[in-house]
Formats: C-alpha cells, sequence, structure tokens
C-alpha cells in the first residue's frame, strides 16, 4: 500500500450522490421508527414534518458550504476551514466513532431480517453474529474496489429497496383507518415535552444527510452535483417518512404496533397478504445492504480527509491501488465488529457499553452539524469582510433554524448521552497533542 492520492476520475454524479443520501438515511431507523413512535400518535407525525424541515435547513446549509468550498471529508472539511485544525479534529473523531458505533446494529438488522426467511435455520446468537459480521466485511472487501463500485451497487440497492416503501406511503393509506389515528396526543404529555422527546427518535432516521459531501474528491463538478443531490435526496427522504409514517399508524392499532418489532412487513401484511410481508422483508434486507455500502464508504472516507491533513493517524491516510482506504477501513471495520460481537453474545456489562454508544451516535453526529452551521456564519463574516455588503439570503435563515433545530435534538436526547459525547471529545485531546506534535499540518486556505 502506498499513500498516493485519490486517482483523478471522479465517478459520482448526481444520480450516484442522490442514491448515496437515500441509502444511508432511509435504514434502521426508519423501518422501526412506526413502532418506536406509536406511543405519542399524530404528534409524531407533527414531529416528522418539523424535524423534516429542520433536516431540510441543515441539508441547505451542507449544499451551501459544498457549492462554495466542496472538500473531501465533508463535515470534517468544512469545521477545519471555519474553525481551524482542532475543531476539524473533533467533528472528524466524532463523526468517525458514530460511524462505527452505529455499523453492527445495521448488520444485525440485516442478519435478523434475512435468518426469517429460514424458519428452519439454527436459534442461536452466533449464527445471526455470524451473518451480520460476513455483510460487514463482504460489504468492506467490495469497498476496496474503489467508489465507482460503491456507487453502482448504491444505485442498484436503492432502486430496489425503495419501490415497497413507496407502495406502502401512497397505496397504504386506503387501508388507513381513522380510529387508529386517535387520539391525537396519547403519551399524555404536553405537546412541546413530547416533541422534545421525540427529536432525537425521529433524527436518527434523518443521519446521513451530509452523506454526498463526504467523498468530494470523487464527485463530478461537486460545486454543483453535491448541493443538487443533498436537496433532491433529503426531500425525497422527508416525503417517505411522512406518508410511510401516517399510513403504517393508520393501518395497525396503536398497542399492536407498539409491540411489532417489523412495523412495515406487518402493514404490509394486513393490506396484501403474507407474501407481500415476504417483499417487504426483503426490502428491508436490502435496505439494510444499501445502508451499510454507504456508510462504509463513509468510514473510510472520513478519516482519510482527516489524515492527509495531518489530524488523523496517517495509517488512515493510506490508499490501495484503486484509491480506496483498505487499511483505515479494515481498523475501522475491526472496531465495529467487537463491539457487533458484544451486542450479538457477549455479556451484560459489555452489551450495556455498547448501547450507550448506539444512543449517543446520534447526539455524537449533531456535533458536525452544530459546527457546520455555524460555518455558515463565518462564510457571511468573511463575505462582509471582504467588503461584500451584509445580505440576507436564504442559506443564513436556514442556517439559524439548522443551528436552533440541532441544539434541540442534543437537549432532547438527555443528560447521559450529552454526558458522553462531552467525555468522548476530551478523550479526543490527547489524541490530537500527539499528532500535532508528530506531524505538522499544512496551512489552512481562508473560508471564502
Amino acid at each position: 500500500m502506498t499513500a498516493a492520492p485519490a486517482p483523478a476520475a471522479r465517478p459520482l454524479g448526481v444520480l450516484t450522490c442522490t442514491c448515496l443520501i437515500i441509502g444511508n438515511v432511509v435504514g434502521a431507523g426508519f423501518y422501526l421508527s412506526p413502532a418506536a413512535l406509536a406511543p405519542f400518535g399524530m404528534v409524531a407525525v407533527l414531529g416528522w414534518f418539523l424535524l423534516a424541515i429542520g433536516a431540510m435547513c441543515i441539508g441547505m446549509v451542507f449544499a451551501r458550504l459544498a457549492s462554495i468550498a466542496p472538500a473531501a471529508g465533508g463535515p470534517y472539511a468544512f469545521a477545519r476551514k471555519a474553525f481551524g485544525p482542532l475543531t476539524g479534529f473533533i467533528v472528524a473523531w466524532t463523526y468517525w466513532i458514530s460511524i462505527w458505533a452505529s455499523l453492527p446494529a445495521i448488520a444485525l438488522t440485516l442478519a435478523g431480517y434475512l435468518l426469517a426467511f429460514f424458519p428452519g435455520a439454527p436459534k442461536d446468537p452466533w449464527v445471526t453474529v455470524a451473518i451480520a459480521l460476513a455483510a460487514m466485511w463482504g460489504i468492506c472487501l467490495l469497498s476496496f474496489r474503489g467508489t465507482a463500485t460503491v456507487g453502482s451497487l448504491q444505485r442498484w440497492a436503492v432502486a430496489l429497496k425503495i419501490l415497497p416503501f413507496i407502495a406502502v406511503g401512497t397505496i397504504g393509506l386506503f387501508w388507513v383507518r381513522p380510529e387508529n389515528l386517535a387520539p391525537l396526543n396519547p403519551s399524555g404529555m404536553p405537546v412541546l415535552s413530547a416533541l422534545s422527546t421525540l427529536a432525537p427518535l425521529v433524527m436518527f432516521a434523518f443521519l446521513g444527510i451530509e452523506s454526498a459531501t463526504v467523498p468530494a474528491g470523487d464527485v463530478d463538478n461537486p460545486k454543483v452535483t453535491i448541493p443538487r443531490a443533498t436537496l433532491i435526496g433529503t426531500a425525497i427522504c422527508a416525503l417517505l417518512y411522512i406518508f410511510c409514517t401516517i399510513a403504517v399508524m393508520g393501518i395497525i392499532p396503536r398497542e399492536t404496533l407498539a409491540a411489532s418489532s417489523s412495523p412495515f412487513t406487518d402493514a404490509a401484511r394486513i393490506m396484501w397478504g403474507p407474501w407481500a410481508a415476504s417483499v417487504m422483508g426483503a426490502a428491508v434486507v436490502i435496505s439494510s445492504f444499501a445502508a451499510l455500502n454507504g456508510w462504509t464508504l463513509l468510514l473510510g472516507q472520513v478519516p482519510l480527509a482527516a489524515a492527509r491533513d495531518g489530524a488523523f493517524p496517517r495509517v488512515f491516510g493510506h490508499t490501495n491501488s484503486r484509491g480506496a482506504p483498505a487499511l483505515g477501513l479494515a481498523i475501522s471495520l475491526s472496531l465495529s465488529s467487537i463491539l457487533l460481537v458484544a451486542q450479538g453474545v457477549g455479556g451484560h456489562a459489555i452489551a450495556a457499553a455498547y448501547e450507550i454508544l448506539v444512543q449517543l451516535s446520534t447526539t455524537a453526529s449533531m456535533i458536525p452539524y452544530i459546527f457546520c452551521t455555524m460555518a455558515e456564519a463565518m462564510l457571511v463574516k468573511s463575505l462582509v469582510d471582504r467588503g461584500g455588503g451584509w445580505r440576507i439570503g436564504p442559506y443564513t435563515p436556514a442556517a439559524l433554524v439548522a443551528f436552533a433545530f440541532s441544539v434541540w435534538v442534543v437537549f432532547g436526547s438527555g443528560a447521559t448521552a450529552a454526558m458522553w459525547s462531552l467525555i468522548l471529545m476530551f478523550l479526543a485531546l490527547p489524541i490530537y497533542v500527539v499528532l500535532a506534535r508528530r506531524q505538522p499540518e499544512p496551512a489552512l486556505e481562508p473560508f471564502t
């Protein structure tokens, strides 16, 4: 392996980048959300509307930053450019952890739904773990072939997985029973408190809207492609979430829905019978595959960009002949594998530690979002300093909404998740000091 730069070819266009976003966003957080949100009734739908607005504002921020200063690494690159190397390192660190801590949950979901097609399979947790590990490492090996292979797989996977969900969210509305949607707020909580409680659950389903910004070095015409793909992908996901949630909540009685481990499969069974449930189960497997495929790409690209800037250990900056960060991916996926085994067959203490990591992944993911929304303010300031005048365009209000929204999600996550996120950031500081002493960073370009 060598530390050679990535190949000059840029295989990712608007369609592939949009599929990367949809593939990463529409995952376990979506097809399990109707059951988790069932106790909140129609307030959950209101939450989807509000959080969809917030997600679109975050998408606009990433679109703006990508159009002005596209750079490999996405949130890390924007934070570093706006606030300096330390902030960039913290963002890269938290973002990297949030990815490898979340992959085991996606892989276990894939394995669980896949085993449902084989009733005679042994009910042994080691079997589930083995399938999940095989899925993770199989996709990792495919990622070694470069971004072109990942992008091609993502286009096909998204095309196959999204059609059954569109069917449930549109045709399924004809099976909605109004009595299943009443009362509007069965939780007994004030509406604002219920919305704050919902915020982390709903936002977990939106994580990944920044996906197209991360592999910017492999994107064709990134100043145009990334903003367009980000806004299109986020809008498609938001509409899909809202209509599917209304349909599933209206088809399945609330008590049954709250206890369901596969709400979309159950809704499809009610609508069209057992064959539809099998199709939906296959869609979930494909959806999990697409999510694993897309997030594995980002798992390699973020530390790769940081390592090239001297903000991550050099080993993460090595690439193979196809420009893939193979060694860095192998290291990161090894950490995911340890957590997967702990969750699947480990002791209670280890599994509890894993659950804490998964719970804080949403909060950890909001840290890059917060810094990137503040980067928009830095961009406006730089324009004013250069005599450009103060102009309030659509991006500045969107950045303010995105910032408030991100802080609100952190607040709704609770003190425990926020505390662990803070601890993770402090743990990063000694590593940064060691790296800063060993390998001086290249000079920063002006943020313009």
